[in-house]
């Protein structure tokens, strides 16, 4: 991409400079490519904006995966090079190591403010995104796959992340830099099939091209361009509807009058890092149960998204079964992060999740690196995970709680339960709620808050006392991973 640049600034009119993070995980390769970029931005003259980040820290602080937590820090600094007002930028410091305190190193440096940073994202790169989300389960939206460009606000400034080759293939990158002479640095994390992209990349889009459809590639990337549109469409819809059949409000303790406010029209006040405490919504029953069954549905979305809440297509028929029945049932669907939604004459309403300090501490959640383990106070318990080769099981431990290592990420969750988790059981059928299966377990009230679970990423893959995940399962002969219990010291 920066070759290609180069031959069209002129063109475009663009002054250009390098970006490159160190994310410090294949540690002399890791090394060496940013070796590679900083001569190749000396060669042609280009300021290069470098930094190392972090990224076993921030993923085990913030009990996310590696991959995630990656992502997650490179485009933090996109950002910050996007919101940057004044000539100050992070780069590599000058004993090429990260501060233990901050993901981080950087130091001050002259340069021009950027308002728009260009990624390599191929037309390759769309279509694996595109069937890994289809294979996970997704909608509309998760079809989109990756944006062409994404708008960035920032507190001081705003800029855009763009991908201009989201219509080239990788080969035709590859055949041009061969053409001109250019060498260039392959991960080889990209060839490890414990990553499901790789498994995608290398065994299941070959088979696809080869079997099913030569042009799979460019079909899926027209599927995401179709998506694109559809949700375009959809979001100018979803901006009516706030203030008019959906209110936000906040929740009045001791009353069960709500006082109704203005729309949250822009969604970025409810991201991540700046989301406001959180407040009830309404949406109104009459006009929800006047929509044909795709607009209730959006509907529905519309306010988790902007609620910052994830909801499964089952979390959406049961809400819709709610809303369809006769008021004054008493009846409650239970949502993942202490969301819950309740039915009224006028309304559906969804219940924001009470603040910390009145939920009290009880909760618990820690992160267990795969291998690793972790102490849970607790409940007295510590968690393994422990990688096997082949016929390495030990004696004591449960075969239904082995798993694949290329279907987990390099961190897992330890935690409790929540209200509005499911998990899916091998020997099961369908995914059930764990309130549910606890119920069926006979495990004794006092107990159930405190009930274990461990999650890669945001699914429930192990649950105390039941057999692992369904469809998880490593295969005979295989390398896994082991995850097993055992009691603390100086607890019975």
């Amino acid at each position: 991409m920066l070759r290609l640049l180069l031959e069209l600034r002129n063109e475009l009119g663009v002054v250009l400079s390098v970006v490159h993070i160190n994310h410090k995980l294949r540690g002399g390769e890791s090394d060496g490519d940013a070796d590679f970029i900083s001569k190749l931005a000396r060669e042609h003259k280009l300021q290069l904006h470098c930094t190392i980040a972090d990224v076993v820290q921030h993923a085990s602080q913030h009990r996310i995966s590696i991959e995630t937590a990656a992502r997650e820090l490179r485009y933090q600094f996109f950002r910050e090079l996007l919101g940057a007002t004044r000539p100050r930028f992070p780069r590599i410091c000058t004993d090429g190591k990260a501060d233990s305190s901050d993901p981080w190193k950087s130091v001050e440096i002259p340069g021009p403010v950027l308002n728009k940073i260009a990624t390599g994202h191929t037309l390759d790169d769309q279509a694996e995104t595109v069937l890994m989300r289809i294979i996970r389960g997704t909608g509309p939206r998760g079809m989109r796959g990756i944006q062409p460009r994404i708008h960035v606000e920032t507190e001081r400034g705003s800029g855009e992340i763009v991908r201009p080759l989201l219509q080239v293939r990788r080969g035709e990158l590859q055949a041009y830099l061969k053409d001109i002479g250019q060498s260039w640095r392959e991960d080889a994390s990209n060839r490890d099939p414990k990553f499901t992209r790789n498994r995608v990349r290398h065994v299941l889009m070959p088979i696809l091209e080869r079997d099913f459809n030569p042009a799979i590639s460019e079909r899926l990337a027209e599927l995401a361009a179709i998506a694109r549109g559809e949700e375009e469409f959809w979001d100018n819809e979803v901006a009516g509807w706030m203030g008019t059949g959906i209110h936000w409000v906040e929740p009045q303790s001791g009353s069960a009058q709500l006082v109704r406010i203005a729309a949250v029209t822009n969604s970025s006040m409810l991201g991540k890092d700046d989301r406001p405490a959180p407040m009830n919504v309404l949406v109104d029953l009459a006009w929800l149960l006047s929509e044909e069954i795709a607009v209730q549905r959006r509907i529905l979305r519309a306010v988790a998204d902007r609620a910052g809440l994830s909801l499964d297509f089952q979390h959406v028929e049961e809400i819709l079964r709610l809303a369809a029945e006769e008021v004054g049932t008493g009846k409650e669907v239970i949502l993942p992060a202490g969301w819950k939604v309740l039915c009224d004459e006028d309304a559906v309403e969804f219940i924001a999740p009470k603040p910390d300090t009145e939920r009290g501490s009880e909760n618990y959640e820690l992160a267990l690196r795969v291998p690793g383990e972790v102490a849970i106070a607790q409940i007295g318990s510590r968690f393994q995970a422990i990688r096997l080769n082949p016929s390495e099981l030990p004696a004591d431990s449960d075969p239904e709680q082995l798993f694949d290592p290329g279907l987990l990420g390099d961190t897992l969750t330890v935690r409790n339960w929540r209200a509005g988790d499911r998990f899916w059981p091998a020997h099961r059928k369908a995914p059930k709620k764990i309130k549910e299966l606890l119920q069926e377990s006979h495990v004794p009230q006092p107990e159930r808050s405190q009930w274990p679970v461990v999650l890669s990423g945001n699914e429930v893959i192990w649950v105390r006392g039941l057999p692992g995940r369904a469809q998880m399962r490593p295969a005979e002969g295989s390398v896994a991973v082991l995850i097993r219990e055992q009691p603390l010291k100086g607890h019975s």
